[in-house]
């Protein structure tokens, strides 16, 4: 009898996993209806304190990467994996029972799909308000509607293709991702521990399309992610807010399709003072947020070398 081959990695990075939401992921998982010998998952502990142990999945194992940061997390767990295809789930993600069967027939139905990922519900341990719905997307929740979108170097050489996917439930073809791993570890500082820093997702997006891959999102691909309600509080959205604008101008000024010119560091406080009043922070939770990410596009142009 012909062994039945391994086709797809799940790479879980985790770093302090709430135990009850990893489990969840993991149920996912075991509803999964590809035969668990096509498929496997490595969970990369990433500096977790105690170390992550005790998850049990037939075709599950358990690897370390004390370097903290989901890119070397990320690069650890496409080492760790051998499969032509490879995707993201975070510890808090619950893939569809279909997720994996349907990233192989899109993989094989489009050879140079290079990444994609398709619609992340959320669920909310508490019911957010209408307010929130203008930031949910920071909180990686996207739903790009009914039809499959696409896009190449050829249809957006000097912009960001908005139908690229999220780390969440991202697919990766390994050949893909070779340009990516070859690059410097460092250009790109992501999420570390409780550092809110992002954009190592877009850095693969990009990285991906420099080198000829189209990207896409693909709704019949779905998975829930399980939001705390702490994740709903103003604070934290301000934080979150400005800590990913700031990388954003990082991630596009590395690909060189940044929109926006270096600004000097000193000239922040004033700038960052007068958006404050542009956006009537002082008026309640919307306006703090959407000033903060303003603030963190001042931060980014700041950290912009200059010619």
């Amino acid at each position: 009898m012909e062994e039945t081959k391994v086709e797809i990695s799940v790479v879980i990075c985790t770093h302090n996993p709430d135990p009850a939401r990893i489990e969840r992921a993991l149920s996912g998982l075991r509803a999964q209806t590809l035969p668990t010998e096509r498929w496997d998952c490595v969970v990369v502990d990433n500096g977790s304190d105690p170390s992550v142990r005790g998850l049990r999945l037939p075709n599950l194992r358990i690897v370390s990467e004390p370097r903290l940061g989901l890119s070397w997390a990320r690069r650890r767990g496409l080492a760790e994996s051998s499969t032509p295809l490879c995707v993201f789930v975070d510890d808090d993600n619950v893939l569809a029972p279909d997720y994996l069967s349907k990233a192989l027939s899109i993989a094989r139905d489009y050879p140079r799909m290079g990444a994609f990922g398709g619609r992340s519900v959320g669920e909310f341990e508490t019911p957010p308000s209408p307010w929130h719905q203008e930031f949910l997307g920071l909180l990686a929740v996207r739903d790009l509607g009914p039809v499959a979108l696409s896009s190449s170097k050829q249809d957006s050489p000097s912009a960001y293709p908005m139908c690229a996917p999220i780390g969440a439930g991202m697919v990766l073809r390994r050949e893909a991702a070779r340009a990516w791993l070859e690059a410097p570890p460092n250009a790109i500082v992501d999420r570390r521990g409780s550092d809110l820093t992002s954009g190592g997702d877009n850095d693969m997006v990009l990285t991906a399309i420099g080198a000829g891959w189209d990207v896409g999102y693909f709704p019949d691909l779905t998975l829930t992610h399980l939001i705390p309600a702490s994740r709903l509080s103003a604070s934290y959205l301000a934080r979150l807010n400005m800590a990913i604008q700031r990388s954003w101008v990082r991630v596009l000024s590395a690909h060189g399709i940044r929109p926006w010119t270096p600004i000097a560091r000193w000239t922040v406080p004033a700038r960052t003072l007068r958006s404050w009043a542009r956006h009537r922070a002082w008026r309640g939770a919307v306006e703090t947020i959407r000033w903060q990410g303003a603030r963190g596009l001042f931060l980014g142009r700041s950290e912009i070398p200059r010619k």
